[in-house]
């Protein structure tokens, strides 16, 4: 066979079916098309969300597939392929430069995204995500509906959870700063009361507390711990301002807590997954020290010290 022009196309053009054959078609004759167990149909709000998604190239920065060994980004559930039969096309992503959003429907209150798209430095002040200000507020409402409802049945379930206490504390927050305080407190657990920061307050540690304030809370709570931080505006009840909480019975173990898990229906996230256990005490002692004048670090009972301490 000579090579001739004739030949040679004919060969890149059957080399081009074949792996086409093999990597498109034949995968696409033989996916699941079968809904997961969680999967439901999107309405409406969340459709057109979904659109202002991708239209701005979100998947860009955000994946939406948790695989077998990402269990380190803290998801309850591997991603499954009838997770997406309604996508179309599927956003699956794997720059991974944001977060995960595969489950992230119910992970915050509304008004939290709301503040997040507006600037994402309002919630999260070190993050690299640019400002969709200028979406305006009724697709910044659609996109959150979006967001909300990826993990579909799983999500809405944790939305009914954010949408009851969302309520709850709203309630709390009209009915005064005391009432305030008291139904903040009432929902830790007691044993947390009666446990006091287990580490000394020293200036480097209250330079690492200041440090991870600055990294995570400054955006909601402000720089003066008065709750006035750039988020404040679009976020209902507004963020904590920590100085009510003067001359109250406020144990480092309550911030631990409240820093670990958030607080549901507020716009407190939980920080389990983004700070070790040295780093909550240490942003919670530099906020009893500074904001609320008060800090029971080193106080008994304690324990054995720990190794590293001065």
């Amino acid at each position: 066979m000579r090579m001739t022009p004739a030949v040679i196309l004919f060969g890149v053009l059957a080399l081009l079916g074949s792996i086409a054959l093999v990597m498109v078609y034949w995968p696409y004759a033989q996916q699941d098309t079968t809904p997961s167990e969680i999967f439901r149909a999107r309405n409406a709000e969340e459709a057109a969300g979904r659109h202002i998604y991708l239209q701005n190239g979100c998947v860009y920065c955000h994946s939406q597939a948790i695989r077998p060994f990402d269990w380190d980004l803290g998801s309850e559930r591997i991603a499954q392929a009838g997770d997406y039969v309604a996508d179309e096309p599927i956003q699956l992503g794997s720059q991974r430069t944001g977060v995960d959003l595969s489950q992230e429907g119910g992970e915050h209150p509304d008004d939290w995204h709301h503040a997040h798209f507006i600037n994402p430095r309002y919630t999260r002040p070190s993050s690299v995500m640019p400002p969709f200000e200028w979406l305006g507020t009724e697709r910044i409402r659609a996109l959150t509906r979006y967001v909300q409802s990826l993990g579909f049945l799983q999500a809405d379930r944790r939305m009914e959870r954010q949408d009851y206490w969302k309520q709850e504390s709203i309630t709390a927050y009209e009915a005064g700063p005391d009432a305030n305080v008291r139904w903040l407190v009432e929902h830790v657990p007691e044993g947390w009361h009666r446990v006091p920061n287990p580490y000394p307050t020293t200036a480097a540690g209250l330079q690492r507390g200041q440090r991870i304030y600055q990294y995570f809370c400054i955006g909601c709570h402000g720089p003066v711990g008065d709750g006035m931080g750039p988020a404040q505006p679009w976020i209902y009840p507004p963020p904590l301002n920590f100085t009510i909480l003067k001359g109250r019975a406020i144990s480092g173990g309550i911030l631990y807590h409240q820093i670990m898990n958030g607080i549901t229906g507020t716009a407190m996230p939980y920080f389990k997954r983004d700070l070790e256990s040295q780093k909550i005490w240490e942003v919670g002692d530099y906020v009893a020290y500074y904001f609320i004048n008060q800090s029971d670090a080193n106080q008994e009972p304690k324990g054995i010290d720990a190794a590293w301490e001065p």
